[in-house]
């Protein structure tokens, strides 16, 4: 599992005094930065990671004042496809969870490309230490 923490920054709260929820999808992005080192040098002219789908949970407030955790794991693995799920957590308590499909694509030929085993074993190394991946 991925973890990164997090100061809740003053101007990331709205009106009503938690983290707005525009801010939560940015703590996911940054959760999974770490796996496109995985996949080397990418760009637009030759391969690269698109996201597919972001699902975004809120389960409960998250406050300015107290840090956050971010924990990132592998939740499925696909041909060419694989799911992220993010918990963000404060206080001991689950505030958001969120999943993400990362797809590898290939720019040139505007389709998905199959996943190298290599990568594939990186990713496989990814999981929550209480529920291994399912795939």
């Amino acid at each position: 599992m991925l973890t990164e923490d997090f100061k809740v920054r003053f101007y990331e709260t709205d009106a009503l005094g938690h983290v707005n929820n525009t801010v939560i999808p940015g703590w996911i992005e940054t959760g999974r930065l770490p796996i496109f080192e995985f996949f080397g040098e990418m760009s637009p002219e030759t391969q690269s990671l698109i996201v597919a789908r972001l699902e975004v949970d809120y389960l409960f407030p998250i406050y300015f004042g107290s840090p956050v955790t971010v924990n990132t794991y592998v939740t499925r693995m696909g041909g060419s496809s694989f799911d992220i799920t993010t918990e963000v957590w404060q206080k001991d308590k689950l505030c958001a969870k969120g999943k993400s499909v990362l797809v590898y694509f290939d720019y040139q030929k505007e389709c998905s490309v199959k996943l190298p085993q290599d990568i594939r074993d990186r990713l496989a190394t990814i999981t929550h230490p209480e529920h291994p991946r399912d795939a």
